[in-house]
C-alpha cells in the first residue's frame, strides 16, 4: 500500500515552501491569490489530506464543536443542526453530533464522548436545565457551552430559546377565541423535557383566562407515532373535546393519523394544533396550524455566541427569540352551535389521563 502524500510533496509540486502551504491551509498570513490557487491545485492533484488530529495535538485546538440533541427523529432538531453547522463552518469549525434519545441518563455519557474527542465547546439541549447532571459535569469540565430550546432559568448558562409558555398560551387562546370550550392536550413526557412542562402551563393558563377548565391531558413519549388509542381515550371523555393541542408537531401529526383511523376529519370534527413549525406540517393535508420556532436561527445564534466565548471570553448570555403562529388548515370553529356556546359545567375531565 502506497504512503499518503505529505505536505512536502504538495510544496514541491506547487513550487513553494512548506510554510506557505501551511499558511494557505490555515487561512493565516499574507498569501497572494495566485499562490493560494496554485497550492489548492497541488493539494487536489496529490490527494493530500491534513492530519487534523495531529494538528490539534500541537495547537491544543481541534477546530470541532460538539452538538447534543434529544432526538434525530424529530425534524425540529435537524433544523437547529442546520443552523449550527452553517455558523460553525463560517467560523472555521466542524461539528460532531450525537443524541440522548430523550434520556437524561444518557446525556452525561454522550457529553463525555464528545469531550474525549477534544471538542472545544458544545451546543446542546438537555431534558431539564434546572436539575441537569450533564450541565454540572460540563461546569466542572470548564468547557464552554450554549443551550438551545431549554428555558432560560439559570443566569450562569448561555441559552438561545423562545418563550414556550407564552407561545402555548397564544395558540390555545386562539382556539378559545374560535369558540372552542373543550380543548384537550397530548403532552410529551414531562421528565424528558422542561419545554413540555412550560407548554402545558401555557395551555392551562389560556383556558383559565377564558373561564374554562383545563383537561383532559394525556402524556406520551416524544417518539410516539401511533396515537389512535390515546385519541380514543380523549374522545371517550364526557363531554368530548372539540380541539386538541399537541406539545410538538410530530405528536400532532400522529394525532391526526389516529383521528383518521377513528373516522374523524380534521378540522370538520375536531381541530388539531401543534408546536415547533417543522416544514412537513406545512406540506400535509390539512396543513398543520402550529407555533413556529426559528430553529435554524437559534442554532446559528448559539454557535456565534459560543465562538465569542471561545475567542474573547464573552460572559454567559440568554437570548429569547420571537416565535410566530402558522395559520394552517387543521383548525376551525367548532361545527355545532352547542359546542360554541357551552361553558364549563364541571363535567369536563381535569388532570392527566394515564393509559
Amino acid at each position: 500500500m502506497s504512503k499518503p502524500p505529505t505536505i512536502r510533496e504538495v510544496a514541491k509540486r506547487a513550487g513553494v515552501s512548506v510554510a506557505t502551504v501551511s499558511r494557505v491551509m490555515n487561512g493565516r498570513g499574507s498569501v497572494s491569490e495566485r499562490t493560494r490557487h496554485t497550492v489548492g491545485e497541488a493539494i487536489r492533484d496529490t490527494g493530500f489530506r491534513p492530519n487534523v488530529i495531529g494538528r490539534g495535538l500541537k495547537t491544543a485546538r481541534s477546530g470541532t464543536l460538539g452538538v447534543l440533541v434529544p432526538s434525530l427523529r424529530n425534524p425540529i432538531f435537524a433544523d437547529v443542526v442546520q443552523g449550527i453547522e452553517r455558523a460553525a463552518e463560517a467560523g472555521g469549525y466542524r461539528i460532531l453530533l450525537t443524541s440522548s434519545n430523550y434520556l437524561p441518563s444518557k446525556e452525561v455519557t454522550a457529553i463525555d464522548v464528545l469531550l474525549c474527542n477534544r471538542v472545544e465547546g458544545l451546543v446542546l439541549t438537555v431534558a431539564d436545565e434546572s436539575s441537569s447532571q450533564a450541565l454540572e459535569f460540563l461546569d466542572r469540565s470548564n468547557v464552554p457551552f450554549v443551550l438551545v430550546f431549554n428555558p432560560a432559568q439559570c443566569a450562569k448558562h448561555s441559552i438561545v430559546t423562545i418563550d414556550n409558555f407564552a407561545a402555548a398560551r397564544d395558540i390555545v387562546s386562539r382556539l378559545v377565541r374560535m369558540g372552542h370550550r373543550r380543548i384537550a392536550m397530548i403532552a410529551g413526557d414531562s421528565e424528558a423535557s422542561d419545554r413540555s412542562n412550560l407548554r402545558r402551563a401555557g395551555y392551562e393558563q389560556a383556558l383559565t383566562d377564558g373561564g374554562l377548565r383545563p383537561g383532559p391531558i394525556i402524556e406520551v413519549s416524544f417518539d410516539s407515532r401511533v396515537l389512535e388509542r390515546h385519541c380514543r381515550a380523549l374522545l371517550s371523555c364526557d363531554p368530548s373535546p372539540t380541539a386538541l393541542f399537541c406539545s410538538t408537531d410530530m405528536l400532532a401529526i400522529g394525532a391526526i393519523r389516529g383521528l383518521a383511523a377513528l373516522r374523524l376529519k380534521v378540522p370538520d370534527d375536531i381541530s388539531v394544533v401543534g408546536f415547533d413549525g417543522i416544514e412537513v406540517g406545512r406540506c400535509m393535508s390539512p396543513s398543520l396550524a402550529t407555533v413556529v420556532q426559528p430553529a435554524e436561527e437559534m442554532g446559528a445564534r448559539a454557535v456565534e455566541h459560543l465562538l465569542e466565548r471561545l475567542n474573547s471570553g464573552t460572559p454567559a448570555t440568554s437570548m429569547t427569540l420571537p416565535y410566530r403562529l402558522r395559520h394552517g388548515e387543521s383548525w376551525a370553529k367548532p361545527a355545532r352551535e352547542d359546542d360554541r356556546t357551552e361553558r364549563d359545567s364541571g363535567a369536563a375531565t381535569k388532570g392527566t389521563i394515564h393509559l
